[in-house]
This record gives C-alpha cells, sequence and structure tokens, in this order.
C-alpha cells in the first residue's frame, strides 16, 4: 500500500508527464496541419491542398519561398563525392552568389543566359599539377555541331578568367592557359612572367597522340570533357562547319575563338597575343610534332607545328 504522500508524488509525477505529452502532440498537430501525405507524394502548405501527383514533394506557399542550404564555395567544393542532382545556393559564386546544381561532372550554375548556353563553376587548384595557379573560374557552354556532331563547347579558354571581348584581345585574364602536347602542366604567362617558372622542355619526341590520363580538359572540367582531334577541328574551320577564313571569322563563331598567342616551342616566351590564334588538337603529326588549329587576319586552317609549343586549349563534351 502507499502512503499518501508517495501517492501524491505519484499523481503529481503522471500529471507533469501527460501535460507535456499534451504539448508534443499539439506540437506535432501543429505541423502536420501543414504536411498532406497522399499515397506516394507529400505536400507542404498552409491550406491543405493535396500535393502534385507528378511530385514527391510539393511545397506550395504565396508568401515564403524554399530555402536551400547556404555556402562559401570552398565549403561547397569541399562536399565529399556529390550526388548528382545537389542543389547548393554559393554565396561567393558569380557576382553575387548563385544558385547551383551538381550534374554528376561539375557544378552548374542556373542564372540562366541566351538559349542553349549554360554555364559551370571549376576550382582549379595547382597542387593537381595541372592549372599553374589556384584560380576560381565560371564557364560558359554551349551546344554546336560546328565539329560535325552535336557537342557541347566551353565558350572560353581554359584557364580564362572571361570569354575574350574581341578577336583581338591580348588581355592574359581572356588568354587563359597554355599547353604543350601531351603535357598535363599548364603554364599561365602575364607577359612578363611565365608560371610555374620550370625548366621549359624545348623538344618533345614521342609516338603518342594527346592521352586522355593527361588531358587538362579531362581533368580540370571532368569525366567527359576533352581536347578536340583534328578532325573535328577541321571540319569546324571548313565550309560545311564555321567556314573561318580569319580570327574575325572565328570569333564571330558561337565558340568566341580569339587571338590569344602562344608560348615559344625553344624557351617558352609569350608571342602573338592579340594576333595569332592557335589551339592544340588532340592529334600528333609524327613523334615531334601535332596538328593544331591556328588563324590570323588574313588566314586560317589546320598547321603542324613541334610538340613543344605552348598553346591554349578550347574543351568541348559528348
Amino acid at each position: 500500500m502507499y502512503r499518501k504522500k508517495e501517492l501524491n508524488e505519484i499523481i503529481f509525477k503522471n500529471e507533469i508527464i501527460l501535460k507535456n505529452m499534451k504539448i508534443s502532440l499539439l506540437i506535432l498537430s501543429a505541423l502536420l496541419l501543414n504536411l498532406n501525405v497522399f499515397a506516394q507524394s507529400v505536400g507542404i502548405n498552409a491550406n491543405g491542398s493535396a500535393p502534385n501527383s507528378s511530385a514527391m514533394l510539393d511545397v506550395s506557399s504565396t508568401s515564403s519561398g524554399f530555402l536551400p542550404p547556404r555556402m562559401t564555395n570552398a565549403q561547397k567544393t569541399a562536399i565529399g563525392s556529390p550526388v548528382a542532382g545537389l542543389i547548393v545556393w554559393c554565396s561567393d559564386c558569380g557576382a553575387n552568389g548563385e544558385l547551383q546544381v551538381f550534374n554528376g561532372y561539375n557544378w552548374t550554375n542556373l542564372t540562366g543566359g541566351s538559349a542553349g548556353v549554360l554555364s559551370f563553376t571549376v576550382t582549379h587548384l595547382a597542387s593537381g599539377g595541372v592549372a599553374p595557379v589556384d584560380k576560381v573560374v565560371t564557364y560558359g557552354t554551349v551546344t554546336s555541331s560546328l565539329s560535325g556532331a552535336s557537342k557541347r563547347w566551353i565558350t572560353q579558354n581554359l584557364g580564362s578568367s572571361n570569354q575574350a571581348s574581341s578577336a583581338t584581345d591580348a588581355t592574359e585574364a581572356s588568354a587563359g592557359w597554355y599547353w604543350q602536347f601531351n603535357r598535363k602542366q599548364g603554364f599561365k604567362h602575364d607577359g612578363t612572367t611565365r608560371t610555374p617558372a620550370t625548366t621549359w622542355i624545348s623538344a618533345i619526341s614521342e609516338a603518342s597522340d594527346w592521352t586522355a590520363a593527361n588531358d587538362p580538359c579531362t581533368i580540370e572540367l571532368g569525366t567527359g570533357w576533352r581536347i578536340p582531334t583534328s578532325a573535328e577541328w577541321t571540319y569546324a574551320a571548313g565550309p560545311s562547319g564555321g567556314n573561318w577564313a580569319n580570327y574575325t571569322d572565328t570569333y564571330a563563331s558561337v565558340l568566341k575563338l580569339h587571338a590569344a598567342g602562344y608560348l615559344n616551342g625553344g624557351n617558352g616566351s609569350l608571342n602573338g597575343r592579340g594576333a595569332n590564334g592557335n589551339y592544340w588538337s588532340s592529334t600528333q603529326f609524327d613523334a615531334s610534332n601535332g596538328w593544331a588549329l591556328y588563324f590570323i587576319s588574313n588566314g586560317s586552317g589546320m598547321n603542324v607545328y613541334g610538340k613543344a609549343y605552348g598553346f591554349p586549349l578550347r574543351c568541348l563534351r559528348d
């Protein structure tokens, strides 16, 4: 038998438990008022309406928006093995921050733009032995059949800060970086200094096309991206593609190719920025030479150059 004092304590404790249960039920009920579950769909709204049958989750409101996770580009990049379709708000990407989705290969922004034009942001790190410096770049892309089949191209040079402003744009920001044939290490040149300032390879002799393992487009932009073949550049420059006669034509194309110059094969010095356009293909001519697209003020076509030359890269994706 309980004594009266013990019985009163038990009753008091039970009353507290019941009170807490009532509070919890009230909170749960308030939440459920805005959550409607119908078969396989879930709706969150204030009016009790059924979710759209085509949506797994249907959030409706006329006074509030959907707020995804917010983070800096560094925090976003640190996400381990992001799944395709992952969405975040990147607070320091683009001009004023932007909504980004991981497409399985790269983080792509959702800021819109011209029809068919998309963009994605890449964090280049010099520690990978490809980018010459750490740099965050947002690349524009466009789908085109210039090469003879529908491919997605970046609309600026690999490593460039922005698309060229003209056919003769002589700025480092638009030129991007330069590569020797089948070498994954890129070089930046500010007009005075080459980075990295390693000993220049003045002669390359190896019987090989540009391998996938050394392709900076694949390494830096992700699986599926690559350097165009000589056949693709030949078609693009020819009458069935862009019919390019000079750098005015190349810049007028959707690719906005410009005269970004080159690094001399003998010593790695900068030449022709604003006057010469030279872009490597992935195809060798022989052990010492590779095929490249070239264009100037009064000419355009394919030519053979020593593999030690440093040319810009323009990437495409199948």
